[in-house]
């Protein structure tokens, strides 16, 4: 039987790293992928590296029927698009496209063989529809940097962060800023700094993902103060599970540093300022 192919798209009035990372992380994917009101996303897991696993619970709210949509990435090219094939031999390509600050994100999927093409097409543009709407209420979340360092990208992402040049990078935050734990994937890590008084704070955290040289991905789990460590209450709740990436790709003869991260307005000032600091001392770091 011949393959058929469909291709929905859309036009999202977001930055491209945005609806990036709102199309591939998980706490984001929960919020919009259905295509009516009457069914949600009750559960994402998402490893988004090549050979990487994914797995999208979807049900109708009324518990009348739910079904995993899932299955295998076979290409990954960050903030460019990514391929990957479901578990039923089925392949999709998803892609983005910057265009005036906005960005073009289309999706072309092999056809099942059950239900009309036309059904199918009006199903998955339904949730690309739902997406964009969510992805434009919602991009405010988000804040976004980079910085282009004339460096390998092996270099860059080893001086980042080992010890001697996380401390020295991240003094534009805290001039005593340094970590205890280690990088390796789901490990736990503590960021900690002190205050001007002595008093020991920061956050507990975890290595979501750690692709060598290319991409890290801390999730932010608690607080702490002092000798302590605080994972639930109301000051965890605004960071709990937020989200801090780092990306590293092949620029010319360098390497292109780019930080994700999730935010809120109590903080954005903050970080705006801070963050291109960072990054100027990890640049000069790197390069010498």
């Amino acid at each position: 039987m011949e393959k058929k192919f469909i291709t929905v798209s859309a036009n999202i009035n977001a930055p491209l790293q945005t609806v990036w990372c709102m199309r591939t992380e998980p706490r984001h994917i929960v919020n919009w992928n259905f295509a009516s009101d009457d069914w949600h996303s009750p559960k994402a897991e998402i490893e988004l590296r090549v050979g990487g696993k994914f797995c999208v619970a979807m049900a109708a709210k009324d518990g009348s029927f739910a079904f995993d949509f899932s299955g295998t990435y076979t290409k990954v090219e960050y903030y460019k698009g990514f391929d990957y094939t479901m578990d039923d031999g089925r392949t999709s390509s998803v892609v983005f496209t910057e265009k005036n600050g906005a960005t073009i994100m289309s999706e072309t999927f092999e056809a099942e063989g059950t239900n009309p093409v036309e059904m199918q097409e009006q199903g998955w543009q339904s949730i690309l529809n739902n997406f964009k709407k969510y992805v434009e209420a919602n991009k405010n979340l988000k804040l976004h940097f980079n910085v282009l360092i004339n460096a390998k990208n092996k270099k860059t992402f080893s001086t980042m962060l080992n010890k001697e040049g996380y401390e020295a990078w991240t003094k534009a935050f805290n001039p005593t800023s340094h970590y205890k734990g280690d990088w390796s994937q789901g490990s736990k890590i503590l960021f900690i700094g002190q205050d001007e008084n002595g008093n020991v704070g920061g956050t507990v955290s975890r290595i979501r993902q750690n692709i060598k040289n290319q991409h890290l991905s801390i999730e932010h789990l608690g607080m702490v103060q002092g000798d302590k460590e605080i994972m639930d209450g109301p000051a965890v709740e605004p960071w709990k599970g937020g989200l801090e990436n780092y990306t590293f790709i092949n620029e010319g003869n360098g390497t292109r540093v780019y930080v994700d991260m999730d935010s809120n307005e109590d903080f954005k000032s903050y970080f705006e300022e801070t963050w291109p600091k960072a990054l100027s001392l990890l640049k000069e770091i790197c390069e010498r």
